[in-house]
């Protein structure tokens, strides 16, 4: 494990232990593997020739991935692995192959000055461990020194400058062996001994002779463009081509010395700025000539050299040229570093620091460290640096003081952007997922050439199936938003507040100009504008109307944007609008309590507008009459149905159900005739008809509001009213209703409608009523949820379906069972006419004083001897009579 030296100098204590862990990266191994393998296949074959120029280009394995994410340890620990396996990471697998492996690491980053000389002088270098002279590629070498070096010997040069090459343990053996490989050409030539030193007094000697093609240089006149590169300029477009020569000696060893080269070459994107690529081609043509060498690349940026475009800037580009370079696919060697897991993360804060053999970092910081670091190595790094600067602060550091994002973050991430490209970042940072054009309307550009660069970073990621493909990594999004940003061009708080402006018009701009809007776009812009709204405190605008989208198709997905702090009163019309649609989301899962004390938070607030007021109003009128507070609700109901406003029609049909649940049948059925489809007008007729023993009636009305809803694309209405339609139809008809379940629940299926789906139980236990399909727990488990979601209307529809399967199986005890909870359930609240219903489908008469005060349409007798016929109709159908 390597010591940390800059933690090693950074603190006093001699029992800290401080290591740069390494953790997890198997599937980048099993990559390296694979091509190692592949490679080998593919040079070991007959056909192949490293002097074939024009054939694609299979030996590069480019690993891609944001700043900090551990491109470089990576490249680091390949090369140690492939150096020494006892160096391989304990995760590793082995790898074993016949040939030996020699690999040379090149570190291409600006600050450690490498240039097309260094590098072809690293791989020489390296190729020095075989211990022979490379014949063509030395004396072609040796001309070029001499020529841009003179008076200085390469020995000379290689000892001055050892730092650079301070990894190759052979350097003192390639002056050497290029010597040898000059005498022995100067030797087969019969030149003076002293001559063959001095490359370029043998140069056109050679070139002769391999013209003549001369017995004594038969070998090397098997390399059919030696002479050619003898005769060109010494320059470093001449030292470019070389490696060709290198490639070629390279694949003449004897078969028991030969040895696979792998050249790994790190920080790639230090090569060119993607506008600037003259290092970048020449690297390129090292590659390309060197067809029996495999190149393993790390940078921040994907490789391009696929791109066909780029004809003129490269030498050799297309998907023609790099089959594997392309647009990620199977088998593709473009491969992304991504972030490291949870446990991942724990790992590296264990090992990363320790005293005594024990963590330093106790397990809260390091759940807080690695749930805020998104996977970012960077990020861990940074958090261990700063858990010892607080100790040497003398604190004791705690949770909350790693609750924060770096500016050195955002100095890795910007270092290499033009300024547009920051801009155009920054922008982009306030979305959750953009697109193209949303992007530029937020940056406020009117070109999109920034922004297309900008997506070949990898902390650019790509959904290709979302709407708005494109998101930031999210420590890097966070980071750029919240960190102290130090660059020349940072940007003010007016500049941040002008982009969040221009940002939330563009999402509003996007949904009303979207050709085919599906609920999915509503949704993705309703909660893109809420967050920007409440960031940045703007006025609602375009949201009111989203919102009543929204509401209007009952589906109930998640819009509020998440919230960094402990929830706290809404203080502008933002939050309180997100507050008021997470609590309907929310309500299909919460106490409906719950519902009523966050909408009336919110109504007391006085934030929102006067129509999403009245919303606010009628939805908590709703879970009041949930709650069995029926008066409550009426008030509720009444002053939005007063108000005339946009919730006047389902409040009205709010006051219906409420004159239903007091068994007014009469005032409901006048009501429901003045409502149409904006309030829901043969839901209300269905629901009217069901107690009183009409069921098909009741059906037909539900089977007319799923359809009404279906021709206005509504899906959550037309799947409450087929659930209320299997509710109906159970009562009736067992051997019908399981399609009509099954319709129901596919409609339910996309959708968050917590009693539409009680309702479906209630009408699968109806079907079964008077049978043993497993009733009671069935029924315990259902009346378990419906207590935990405070739905006391529906635990009295419950009991009533109880009590139609206790009539049908002729039990009196659990009939007065029944009953006896019906009337708790119902005696603060509606539906006290359940009782009523139980007693006819028992056949029994109430006792005196005891009836209810419904006002039955067509009298109790009717509706009496309908809900016993229902019974006895069932008791028939399972042979009970």
């Amino acid at each position: 494990m390597v010591r940390d030296l800059r933690t090693v100098f950074g603190s006093n204590d001699a029992g800290l232990a401080a290591a740069e862990a390494f953790t997890n990266r198997q599937d980048q191994w099993q990559a390296v593997m694979k091509a190692l393998t592949e490679h080998l296949q593919e040079i070991s074959a007959a056909s192949f020739d490293p002097e074939n120029v024009e054939c694609p280009r299979r030996n590069v394995l480019m690993f891609h991935g944001v700043g900090g994410i551990g491109k470089t340890t990576l490249s680091r620990k390949i090369e140690a692995t492939l150096t020494d396996h006892n160096r391989r990471p304990a995760q590793w697998q082995p790898f074993t192959a016949s040939t030996r492996v020699i690999p040379a690491r090149i570190d291409l980053a600006r600050s450690a000055g490498t240039d097309l000389e260094k590098i072809v002088l690293s791989i020489r270098l390296a190729v020095a461990a075989l211990g022979r002279p490379m014949p063509a590629f030395d004396l072609a070498l040796s001309r070029y020194w001499e020529h841009n070096h003179p008076g200085q010997t390469l020995e000379e040069h290689l000892r001055r400058t050892g730092s650079a090459f301070v990894r190759f343990s052979n350097s003192a053996a390639l002056p050497e062996q290029m010597q040898s490989a000059l005498g022995d050409i100067a030797q087969a030539l019969f030149l003076p001994g002293t001559v063959g030193a001095v490359a370029g007094q043998i140069t056109s000697a050679v070139v002769a002779a391999l013209r003549e093609r001369h017995s004594a240089l038969r070998a090397l006149a098997r390399c059919t463009r030696l002479a050619d590169l003898l005769e060109a300029e010494p320059d470093t477009e001449m030292l470019s081509f070389t490696p060709h020569l290198l490639a070629w000696d390279l694949a003449r060893m004897p078969q028991k010395k030969k040895a696979l080269l792998v050249v790994l070459m790190d920080t790639f994107e230090d090569v060119g700025d993607r506008t600037h690529r003259d290092l970048e081609r020449l690297i390129q043509r090292v590659v390309w000539l060197m067809p029996n060498v495999l190149f393993v690349i790390t940078g921040r940026n994907r490789l391009q050299w696929a791109d066909a475009t780029l004809q003129g800037q490269l030498d050799w580009t297309g998907q023609s040229a790099w089959p594997q370079l392309g647009q990620p696919h199977t088998g593709s060697r473009q491969i992304l570093v991504g972030d490291f897991s949870a446990q991942d993360c724990e790992d590296y804060l264990v090992h990363r620091l320790r005293s005594n053999g024990q963590p330093l970092i106790d397990q809260a910081i390091r759940h807080t460290i690695a749930t805020r670091s998104h996977g970012l190595p960077l990020h861990l790094d940074l958090a261990a640096g700063r858990y010892l600067e607080l100790k040497r602060q003398g604190r004791d550091p705690r949770p909350a003081d790693f609750e924060q994002d770096f500016p050195a973050l955002i100095a890795r991430t910007l270092r290499d952007l033009t300024p547009p490209e920051r801009q155009a970042l920054r922008a982009v940072s306030l979305l959750d997922s953009w697109s193209i054009p949303l992007a530029m309307q937020a940056a406020g550009q009117r070109h999109q050439a920034p922004l297309t660069r900008l997506l070949d970073r990898p902390f650019i990621q790509y959904e290709p199936a979302a709407s708005w493909p494109y998101h930031l990594h999210q420590v890097i999004r966070s980071s750029i938003r919240s960190a102290d940003d130090s660059s020349d061009d940072r940007w003010s708080p007016q500049d941040w507040q002008q982009a969040g402006q221009r940002a939330f018009i563009a999402v509003g701009n996007y949904l009303a100009t979207t050709p085919q809007r599906d609920r999915a776009t509503l949704v993705a812009c309703l909660r893109q504008g809420l967050s920007l709204a409440r960031d940045f405190r703007l006025e609602l605008d375009w949201l009111a109307q989203a919102a009543f989208d929204y509401v209007s198709d009952s589906v109930w997905e998640s819009v509020a944007p998440p919230i960094s702090a402990p929830a706290t009163p809404s203080t502008t019309a933002a939050e309180a609008l997100a507050e008021t649609l997470s609590t309907l989301a929310r309500r299909q899962h919460e106490h409906r309590q719950r519902t009523a004390e966050r909408l009336t938070a919110v109504i007391h607030s006085g934030l929102l507008t006067p129509e999403l007021h009245d919303l606010a109003i009628y939805y908590l009128a709703k879970a009041q009459r949930d709650l069995g507070l029926s008066d409550l609700s009426r008030q509720g109901m009444s002053t939005v149905a007063a108000g005339g406003g946009r919730f006047a029609f389902p409040a009205r049909r709010g006051l219906a159900h409420l004159s239903r649940l007091a068994g007014d049948f009469p005032t409901t059925l006048d009501t429901a005739r003045g409502l149409g489809w904006r309030g829901r007008h043969h839901r209300v007729l269905g629901d009217l008809w069901w107690p009183h023993g009409r069921t098909e009636y009741a059906a037909e009305n539900y089977k007319n509001a799923r359809t009404e809803a279906e021709e206005h694309a509504v899906l959550g209405e037309a799947a409450t009213s087929q659930s209320m339609r299997c509710f109906a139809l159970a009562f009736t008809d067992p051997e019908i209703v399981d399609d009509e379940i099954e319709l129901a629940r596919c409609l339910l299926r996309p959708l968050n409608l917590r009693a539409s789906r009680v309702n479906v139980e209630l009408a699968s236990l109806l079907r079964d009523a008077g049978t043993s399909a497993d009733i009671a727990g069935r029924v315990q488990a259902l009346r378990e949820d419906l207590h935990r979601a405070g739905f006391v209307s529906m635990e009295a529809s419950l009991c009533l379906v109880l009590s139609f399967h206790r009539a049908v199986l002729r039990d009196q005890a659990g009939v007065d069972g029944e009953i006896a909870r019906l009337r708790e359930l119902t005696r603060t609240g509606g539906y006290a006419y359940y009782v009523d219903i139980a007693h006819f489908m028992a056949g029994r008469r109430t006792a005196a004083g005891e009836a209810s005060s419904a006002r039955w349409i067509g009298g109790a007798s009717d509706v009496r001897a309908r809900w016993r016929g229902l019974v006895a109709q069932r008791q028939l159908w399972l042979g009970l009579q």
